[in-house]
């Protein structure tokens, strides 16, 4: 299982917006953020093969409440955590589509933490860090356990911890919250209509 927890935070990337980054479309075509301003935008790394994957389900009908309103879910497969998405980017929007019915756009796997990041990361873990797990979650102690087995020091770390991070970005480009994967998606869901 490969958890890095390299934590950057250049002042460089403070000074950088959302919109200047650039992320790679499941076809290995370049996709400006500039694209998505104007627009409130829930970025999630995801997973699979993961005991959160069931979270697509309520991520599409997220999409579908709110996209007409001005919401944008960006999602990024990432394999960091415990090998859960290994598959081909084909293979992973066809799981979506197939067993989640996805709407929602897809970006090419990447990586959310250590040396081979993708800047977007490293920018968003900057503007909000961990905060912590949610108590009442039933896995977060066993996330607990194995995060300070992994790192004693982690929850000090802006790191991505696992998968189904969500980044809630407004219409300015702010980052205004960060819901680790705990999090109730009821919460996720009412903070966006908070935005639009």
């Amino acid at each position: 299982m490969n958890i890095r927890t390299k934590s950057c935070c250049c002042s460089a990337n403070k000074q950088k917006s959302i919109y200047d980054f650039e992320v790679m479309a499941m076809g290995g075509k370049s996709v400006s953020l500039a694209d998505y301003k104007g627009k409130v935008l829930l970025i999630v790394n995801t997973a699979s093969k993961c005991g959160f994957t069931p979270q697509y389900a309520d991520l599409e009908a997220i999409n579908k409440r709110f996209a007409d309103k001005g919401l944008a879910i960006l999602d990024f497969p990432c394999n960091q955590f415990g090998n859960q998405s290994p598959e081909s980017d084909a293979e992973t929007v066809q799981f979506c589509q197939l067993n989640y019915g996805t709407t929602f756009p897809q970006f090419k796997k990447l990586e959310v933490n250590g040396e081979n990041e993708a800047p977007l990361y490293t920018w968003l873990k900057g503007q909000k860090g961990f905060a912590g797990f949610d108590k009442d979650h039933t896995l977060t102690p066993i996330l607990e356990k194995m995060l300070a087995e992994a790192d004693p020091d982690y929850a000090s770390k802006a790191d991505i911890k696992w998968n189904f991070t969500k980044f809630l970005v407004d219409r300015e480009g702010n980052v205004v919250a960060r819901f680790e994967p705990t999090a109730p998606m009821e919460s996720v869901a009412s903070a966006i209509e908070g935005l639009l």
